[in-house]
């Protein structure tokens, strides 16, 4: 049995020991309180709306995120880390990639790789040194692998607010990757949750491009870019095509115009884009010539290749449909218009008539 003040007596070791691992920030909060009832209806309430489009998962699992004991038996406590990825510089290649309709736009976190497993084995390693200084104690490390509502325990540990876009923002802004760290170790006393320093700003509302964010706090998945590309894995609706641009894999438009992300610091080198891909400004063209076996294996472990090759056609031809009418644009778009993928050709389609001006039915290669 662990004393209650174990966690506070830890605090200054806990945050050296994440700094080690390369973590920006790390806080605790109880694995109860009224922030996680209050967050969790809001979850039930963004459901019951249809919200989260065909996110089945996330409606099968949503009682769970009330109840952290069904992810670890006497759960008391959850430890948050954030895990910065946006590259030095970074406002500018992506502003200069936006700016480039024939250029693809690749969301900043997949640029390199998989965050998954890199925040998994640096929380197992937090959790290892916690034991080595304190004894055993009951762990689980949660990487988007549960179903936990992690902006509220970040909030609740004090590593930032719940910004209007959703997305957790602190004072080093919101270019980062949160895990974290069930225990059965007692509650910290004295934590107090961040404060929302967001005040009359609306920026990120203005600047989504399909309007996903249908009011502050409130976004509407079926409409926001990222889960259009990457989520859903059927036509995107053509009302939204337009609005999509040049993004084929994500979003961060809201971001981007963060009066808080200007200040944002440089990310971990693992999600630094590989030199070899330069996919945070490839060529539209040269990237719908990629065969499955490209896919594959220039993407290995990349998050990008879970999409699937056929999802990722279909973002390029969107993308491709919204280029200017090059010659080689049509090229690019007319050796796919047979693909054996009914999913791909309808959206290779829709890019030809868009371009030519006319009719997706008669839209064939020359």
């Amino acid at each position: 049995m662990h004393d209650g003040n174990v966690l506070t007596q830890l605090a200054a070791q806990l945050s050296d020991w994440a700094a080690e691992l390369g973590f920006s920030a790390l806080g605790m909060a109880a694995a109860h309180d009224a922030e996680l009832r209050n967050a969790h209806a809001r979850y039930a309430d963004w459901l019951k709306q249809g919200r989260h489009g065909e996110m089945d998962y996330m409606a099968r699992n949503a009682d769970l995120r009330a109840r952290p004991e069904s992810l670890l038996a006497n759960a008391q406590s959850v430890i948050s880390v954030a895990l910065a990825y946006w590259p030095e510089q970074g406002l500018a290649r992506a502003l200069s990639t936006l700016a480039h309709p024939e250029r693809a736009y690749i969301s900043r976190y997949a640029l390199g790789r998989d965050y998954h497993k890199i925040m998994r084995r640096r929380l197992n390693a937090l959790a290892r040194r916690m034991e080595s200084a304190i004894g055993p104690f009951a762990w689980r490390v949660c990487v988007d692998s549960a179903p936990v509502l992690e902006v509220a325990f970040a909030r609740q540990g004090g590593l930032g607010w719940r910004g209007k876009h959703t997305l957790l923002l602190s004072r080093q802004g919101s270019f980062h990757f949160l895990g974290e760290l069930y225990t059965s170790l007692p509650p910290p006393a004295g934590e107090k949750p961040a404060v929302s320093h967001c005040g009359t700003c609306n920026r990120c509302l203005r600047a989504c491009p399909t309007q996903a964010i249908v009011a502050p706090y409130e976004v509407d998945a079926r409409r926001c870019i990222a889960y259009l590309t990457i989520e859903h894995p059927g036509s995107i609706p053509e009302a939204l095509r337009p609005a999509v641009g040049n993004r084929i894999y994500g979003c961060d438009d809201c971001q981007i115009v963060c009066p808080w992300n200007r200040s944002a610091p440089a990310g971990d080198a693992a999600f630094l884009c590989r030199d070899a891909l330069a996919l945070d400004a490839a060529s539209l063209v040269e990237l719908m010539a990629w065969e499955e076996t490209d896919f594959l294996d220039k993407l290995t472990g990349s998050p990008i290749r879970r999409i699937g090759h056929q999802r990722w056609l279909r973002n390029i031809a969107v993308a491709l449909g919204n280029c200017p009418p090059k010659p080689e644009v049509l090229r690019a778009l007319g050796a796919r218009i047979e693909h054996p993928s009914a999913l791909v050709r309808e959206h290779v389609g829709w890019a030809l008539a868009r371009i030519r001006g006319g009719n997706a039915a008669n839209a064939h290669p020359p």
